[in-house]
């Protein structure tokens, strides 16, 4: 049964890592005494390790042990051995491109799948999705392919603003991104407001956090969720 957070952000501002995320990781990893944690997402300024050592900071306080995935000889084999699974974010191209080049996408699928714990913010969360098409992020690197893991029927759009009426930017907005993204794709989309995260358990997905989450598909209007709300697409049109 799948067990799996994706959560918009590891960081709401003013607090500390992981912090509001607290309960519910404590939930999901209940029992496990050593997760990996895979660095891959942060382009530059933080190193795999230092990376890997934030995250073992904060699970270390709740009783769990961190090691980064990067530090093994042999990744698959780490993978197929682990107990739960952390992916922080950064940069989701790069991630997406070490994932695929390294031949870890199909083999941390079926670990979780199998119903090993996944824990994903930012990036860590986009890769949770059919593809990372719906990103934040600049392509500062060519990935072999935008397929990521599919472990939920749609798409996620982690950090997601709202328009600001004030705004005197002439930009696009978030909203009208995902609404480009459905000119060519129909993959529903979950706009992650900050403080938002999506729990799936088995086949069901909700909702949750403090922030409503703003869906789009294709062809209809954008609305919101409340937190504890369902997320129930159509299947083989999420897929198409």
């Amino acid at each position: 049964m799948k067990n799996i957070i994706l959560a918009s952000t590891s960081t709401l501002f003013g607090e500390t890592y992981l912090a509001y995320l607290e309960p519910v990781v404590r939930e999901l990893f209940g029992g496990l005494t050593e997760v990996i944690f895979i660095p891959f997402a942060r382009p530059g300024g933080v190193s795999h390790d230092d990376y890997t050592a934030a995250a073992a900071g904060a699970l270390g306080a709740w009783g769990i042990s961190v090691k980064g995935l990067h530090t093994f000889a042999d990744p698959v084999e780490a993978i197929g051995r682990a107990q739960g699974f952390f992916t922080g974010g950064g940069n989701t191209f790069l991630l997406v491109k070490q994932l695929h080049e390294q031949g870890l996408m199909q083999p941390l699928k079926a670990a979780i799948n199998l119903g090993k714990p996944y824990l994903g913010t930012s990036a860590g969360s986009n890769i949770g999705g059919i593809n990372m098409q719906t990103t934040n992020d600049m392509p500062i690197v060519y990935p072999p392919a935008f397929d990521t893991m599919g472990l939920v029927p749609f798409n996620l759009n982690p950090h997601y603003l709202d328009p600001d009426p004030s705004s005197t930017h002439n930009g696009e907005t978030r909203e009208t991104r995902i609404r480009e993204f459905h000119t060519q794709n129909s993959i529903p989309v979950v706009g992650l407001r900050e403080g938002s995260w999506i729990r799936v358990r088995g086949r069901e997905a909700t909702t949750e956090g403090s922030k409503h989450s703003r869906i789009f598909e294709q062809g209809k209007e954008p609305y919101e969720l409340p937190p504890g709300s369902p997320l129930s697409f159509d299947r083989n049109k999420a897929h198409s």
